[in-house]
């Protein structure tokens, strides 16, 4: 009997290079998928890059100071929608709760489906910016012809006339952009699906 050859001292170097270079490899997949809900949470949790926040309850701070927000609506080339808000700007006082209302009108002959992404210019004013109520980051599909109003109820936080780099704002812009998607699958049509594939097997 031939005893099998035992690798050679450079041959377990390269096996140690080649797993520690598919571990790292591997390790930067799973950070690459984790990247986007962690910059997501990051920029929700400071008001990065103009992320405004999103409260359960209203300010019990009204202060007789105004501020000016004005609204700004926008599609991508690959939604045929019109989207606009019902009104351009409003006054309101730092602290008070308002309700403003956007419109989406679905213009092709089948349904589409979109979903809305938003920020606050000045970006700095973002993380005082808080709603209580929006339909960012919700899917919608809107039927051929069909038209929807999409309220969403917001206070300024009075902190802003505190802050050094907020506290001579006059103007605040909410922005929202509505981008095409497919629609989720329902999870009970999903399970029949694969509970009807394992049934062939």
């Amino acid at each position: 009997m031939t005893n099998a050859p035992q690798p050679t001292r450079k041959e377990r170097a390269n096996g140690v290079i080649v797993g520690t270079c598919i571990a790292f490899v591997a390790g930067m997949v799973g950070m690459a998928y984790a990247a986007v809900p962690l910059y997501d949470m990051f920029c929700r949790v400071t008001g990065y890059n103009g992320t405004t926040q999103r409260v359960e309850q209203a300010s019990d701070v009204i202060l007789d100071e105004k501020v000016k927000v004005t609204f700004d609506a926008n599609t991508s080339s690959g939604l045929p929608w019109e989207f606009k808000p019902v009104q351009r700007d409003i006054d309101v006082r730092i602290g008070e709760t308002v309700q403003v209302t956007y419109r989406a009108k679905n213009l092709s002959s089948k349904p589409t489906t979109g979903q809305a992404t938003f920020n606050v210019t000045p970006m700095a004013a973002g993380a005082y910016f808080n709603k209580v109520q929006c339909f960012c980051f919700t899917e919608t599909t809107l039927q051929p012809g069909e038209e929807m109003e999409m309220p969403v109820v917001f206070f300024v936080d009075p902190e802003i006339v505190k802050a050094v780099e907020t506290k001579g704002i006059k103007t605040l812009t909410l922005s929202y952009a509505f981008y095409p998607r497919e629609p989720s699958k329902p999870l009970a049509g999903v399970k029949a699906k694969t509970g009807a594939a394992e049934n062939k097997l």
